[in-house]
């Protein structure tokens, strides 16, 4: 279902959801609030059209007629790796919520849910993504290199694919080197002070960073030298080098 023309200055988000009147709810108050919106049902479609145009945001339900939402997030975020996904689920376990994390989504809504709290985490999650940095140099921790302007991870030339919020997580922890970085930090500096979220989030993210730098290690020569993620038991995390 397509939404009408709108400007290109707006974010454009990719609604996935089978309920109508959640579907007819949310593109509704996403035109309202200033969202170029479109509505699928099925996770066919949704794929279809994301491989059509580029969107910002998607919405994703989890309990789709065709498919499971968790492999449309997993789809889009290998190809879309800036995607800003947002399931929005009925599923309220911690395996689940953690399942969608891992999937690739950067955060999650537990149905019923309100508008007004939709659209601040909206707002929360793409001003982090737009507000300009001034260039700085490349971290380097040991053989890794961090290059936060150009949003790159390199290990010997070779780039790491790092999902957005793996990336901004260690970012924080390298310009803190050897410093105890609490998790209130985090949450603060890599979503945003007013999360509305679980913690787990972060737990999930820091989780899945760890993986891909000991893929990294496990790929290198023996000699090389990459940071490690220290847990400070009830305070948070260290970077070590």
């Amino acid at each position: 279902m397509r939404a009408p023309a709108v400007d290109r200055g707006r974010h454009r988000v990719l609604v996935v959801e089978d309920d109508d009147t959640i579907g007819r709810h949310l593109r509704t108050g996403l035109f309202s609030n200033d969202y170029a919106a479109t509505w699928c049902r099925t996770g066919a479609a949704a794929l279809a059209e994301a491989a059509r145009s580029r969107y910002d945001v998607l919405l994703l339900d989890l309990g789709l007629p065709d498919m499971d939402g968790l492999d449309i997030a997993r789809t889009l975020r290998a190809g879309h790796p800036h995607l800003l996904i947002v399931i929005l689920t009925a599923r309220t376990d911690d395996i689940d919520v953690i399942a969608g994390l891992d999937a690739g989504a950067d955060d999650y809504l537990v149905k019923p849910f309100s508008l007004s709290v939709l659209l601040a985490r909206l707002r929360a999650h793409l001003r982090r993504r737009t507000v300009a940095s001034p260039p700085q140099d490349p971290i380097r921790l040991g053989d890794l290199v961090l290059d936060t302007t150009a949003r790159r991870c390199l290990l010997n030339d070779e780039e790491l694919r790092l999902r957005p919020k793996e990336f901004d997580l260690l970012a924080v922890l390298a310009q803190r080197t050897g410093e105890a970085v609490s998790r209130e930090t985090l949450m603060s500096e890599v979503w945003d002070e007013n999360w509305f979220g679980s913690t787990k989030t972060l737990d999930v993210t820091m989780a899945a960073l760890r993986r891909r730098l000991a893929e990294a290690a496990a790929g290198s020569p023996p000699s090389a030298l990459l940071p490690r993620i220290t847990t400070l038991r009830g305070h948070g995390y260290r970077l070590e080098c």
